[in-house]
């Protein structure tokens, strides 16, 4: 198979397993906030969800998939804008907001404490204390540091060519 017709399969697969959560209100509002220059939290926690899924078939590591999907899409779902709060409450963003977007996602989505810890430790090992527990907590944290590159590096090109 084609390396196109994987990432394609994978996105279908990413969204099965996301089904109706990608809908719901709360998860809709990460579209209003920017993550990394023009890209929204929504479409980088996608992303992340992609890679985790894609890096988890690629390299036979056998993680929950359900787990897996679900802690990437919400590891940033703490739903305020970190780049333009005036009051400064934010400016330890890094380090709280995997805590605040953990609260998030078991008050509002009611999710399982296997994808509470999955979000929690994603920011290792800024976060020293919250280490990754499972496999799935370890590929999302290394899926994020990815598309946070990826996505980081090509808005600087964007900016750099106009």
């Amino acid at each position: 198979m084609r390396s196109k017709e994987k990432w394609k399969n994978d996105k279908r697969a990413v969204n099965a397993i996301l089904g109706t959560m990608q809908e719901d209100k709360h998860v809709q509002e990460m579209k209003k906030y920017i993550q990394h220059g023009t890209v929204s939290t929504y479409e980088h926690c996608v992303n992340v969800a992609k890679l985790s899924y894609h890096l988890n078939k690629k390299l036979h590591l056998k993680a929950d998939e359900q787990v897996l999907v679900k802690g990437a899409m919400l590891h940033d779902f703490y739903l305020y804008d970190w780049h333009y709060e005036g009051d400064g409450s934010h400016h330890l963003h890094g380090f709280s907001h995997p805590k605040r977007a953990s609260e998030n996602a078991k008050e509002l989505l009611h999710v399982e404490p296997e994808i509470q810890q999955v979000i929690e430790s994603h920011m290792w090992p800024l976060t020293l204390k919250t280490i990754p527990k499972s496999r799935e907590a370890w590929l999302v944290c290394m899926a994020d540091k990815l598309v946070s590159t990826r996505e980081t590096i090509l808005n600087r090109r964007k900016k750099d060519v106009d």
